[in-house]
């Protein structure tokens, strides 16, 4: 016949493994719950990905136009500089 000894260990032996038994049944759904919320993330930080080069272009764009005018307000000034100048020179010239 079955001991009490090992009564109880059959029974410690059932409770264990019905206890594993369960923590693996759970970890399953917490590693099914990470990849859905990693697949997720993932999209995300691929529409942030094109949304940010959506916006780089356009700000490229506007430094380049503000770079021209620059370059454009120094040839200007540039002109005005010598246009001024010039006229010096020539009422340099008539005073003579």
């Amino acid at each position: 016949m079955i001991d009490t000894v090992q009564l109880i260990l059959l029974l410690v032996i059932v409770v264990l493994t019905v206890l594993l038994v369960v923590l693996g049944i759970q970890v399953f759904y917490i590693l099914k719950d990470l990849r859905n919320t990693l697949s997720k993330a993932n999209r995300v930080l691929d529409n942030a990905g094109s949304i940010s080069e959506n916006v780089s272009v356009p700000i490229a764009t506007f430094s380049t136009l503000v770079s021209g005018l620059k370059a454009g307000s120094i040839l200007t000034v540039a002109r005005l500089v010598r246009t001024f100048l010039s006229k010096d020179d020539d009422e340099d010239r008539r005073q003579r």
